[in-house]
């Protein structure tokens, strides 16, 4: 049994790893060897959507995962230009040998194009993170969500309401498994590994007395004038208190341009998973346009400043401790008086973020298996009869 682990993306990585880890536990512990019909053997495809070291393969080594078995090299471009190398490069792949299921995580543009080239080779999908719905179509990764779940054979979710948007599209629920969230798994299972990264000392900061900032969202940064007015308005309403700011490399061009700086702004290259972890876990709050850093702010306890109009976890907002901000330059002071005054919320953790995660999806691919073979779906069935239901 031949599983595609795809990893694209920054993000994919801590997605992957206790996927990882998980199977090749459960191989050795169920003493299968790789001539076993339910052996599940694993290769690693890195599409090289993220290229740079400092993006992609310093976590390879910090999380423990083995070099890829394949890089795509996809590299640089335009979503279509990437999206295109990568269906390319990966039907050849699966040309020279065709694997039994193909397992995608997130949103990015790797997830949708290596989703599309599997089902067209006729490789079964799983898709981790499946369901999951900003309802905004100005967001790539919302139409790369969209395209990829309709495609999909197996669904690994992170919450009810993950369940419930497939529910509505008519998937069936035998085709939903309801896992939790892989990211966690990765950070508690790291959580005594972080490593306090070389600015804390350098800049004399203080445990629960700095702000962390990522900004990468085109609604954000690529409008000049918008993104000075929301770092000027920040640097502002954080009354003087230090803010790390790990720059994206496209960003960084862009600060770079317009001439941005303030004397409590410390801009740095992007960090490895367990310094920036170490930054969220000790700083006073949190500043993003991210997805996934809602998450791990909400499990850490750290309160969490989005700058979205809408959000793909809403859990995180609901019983987390993050809240929606919006994109508006002039919403962002009164949301950090209410911070800086003690009045922020104290947040919950959503069912099943315990660190389980990727057991429940290895679990469940036994559970799909017989004698060696997937269990038959037809994922466009679905969609269908319920189509024709509702006209």
């Amino acid at each position: 049994m031949l599983i595609d682990i795809i990893a694209g993306a920054r993000p994919n990585f801590m997605k992957i790893a206790p996927i990882i880890h998980e199977i090749e536990r459960e191989n050795k512990e169920a003493g299968l060897d790789i001539s076993d019909k339910n052996y599940l053997q694993y290769r690693l495809i890195h599409t090289g959507q993220h290229y740079d070291r400092n993006m992609s393969g310093a976590f390879f080594e910090q999380l423990g995962i083995p070099e890829p078995d394949l890089n795509l090299e996809s590299g640089s471009g335009s979503q279509s230009e990437q999206t295109g190398r990568i269906m390319t490069r990966y039907e050849k792949v699966l040309i020279d040998r065709k694997s039994d299921l193909c397992i995608v995580v997130g949103d990015v543009t790797s997830t949708m194009a290596c989703s599309i080239t599997a089902k067209k080779m006729g490789v079964k999908i799983a898709h981790v993170e499946g369901g999951i719905r900003s309802r905004d179509w100005t967001m790539p990764e919302e139409i790369n969500r969209i395209a990829t779940d309709s495609i999909t054979d197996f669904f690994f979710t992170t919450s009810e309401v993950a369940n419930k948007n497939l529910a509505s599209e008519g998937v069936k629920k035998e085709r939903i498994f309801f896992v939790g969230n892989t990211m966690i798994d990765t950070l508690l299972s790291n959580l005594d590994k972080l490593k306090k990264p070389g600015v804390f000392d350098e800049k004399s900061l203080k445990k629960g007395d700095f702000f962390v900032m990522t900004l990468h969202r085109p609604a954000n940064v690529d409008e000049e004038k918008k993104l000075k007015s929301l770092i000027d308005n920040i640097a502002k309403g954080v009354e003087g208190k230090k803010i790390i700011f790990p720059v994206h490399p496209r960003t960084k061009k862009i600060l770079d341009d317009l001439g941005i700086s303030h004397e409590n702004l410390i801009y740095t290259e992007p960090l490895g998973y367990l310094e920036f972890i170490w930054l969220i876990k000790h700083s006073k709050a949190v500043i993003t346009d991210s997805g996934g850093i809602t998450e791990e702010t909400t499990v850490l306890e750290i309160p969490c400043l989005t700058l979205r109009d809408n959000t793909e976890r809403p859990e995180t907002v609901t019983q987390g401790t993050n809240e929606l901000i919006g994109t508006a330059p002039e919403a962002i002071v009164p949301a950090l008086k209410k911070l800086m005054s003690g009045n922020w919320k104290s947040g919950t953790v959503p069912e099943k973020w315990d660190g389980k995660a990727s057991k429940r999806i290895v679990q469940s691919i036994y559970e799909l298996l017989k004698d060696g073979q997937f269990k038959f779906y037809e994922p466009y069935v679905d969609h269908i009869l319920m189509f024709k239901a509702e006209n």
